[in-house]
């Protein structure tokens, strides 16, 4: 499974945080869980699918190039052009 392959199966947006894309997965986690679904293989799917997500979070390396930061976090580059 690919990356973007895990991303479509937990329908997680291009911009997300760690904390959405877990209560996605217990949303999906408890709507097809084996004791509540018929669908025993679509959870295990999920299971890798945000296993796969997790590691990459994990192994991601941070950009701390100002223009990034400034991309990320808006109001820094705000705060800097106004000197608040």
């Amino acid at each position: 499974m690919t990356l973007e392959e895990a991303l479509k199966i937990l329908d997680i947006p291009p911009y997300v945080t760690k904390g959405e894309i877990k209560k996605r997965y217990k949303e999906l986690a408890a709507k097809y869980h084996p004791d509540r679904s018929d669908e025993s293989s679509k959870m295990a799917t999920i299971n890798e699918a945000y296993r796969l997500i997790m590691e990459y979070i994990e192994n991601f390396r941070y950009s701390f190039d100002s223009n990034e930061i400034k991309k990320q976090i808006p109001s820094m580059a705000h705060n800097e052009k106004f000197k608040v």
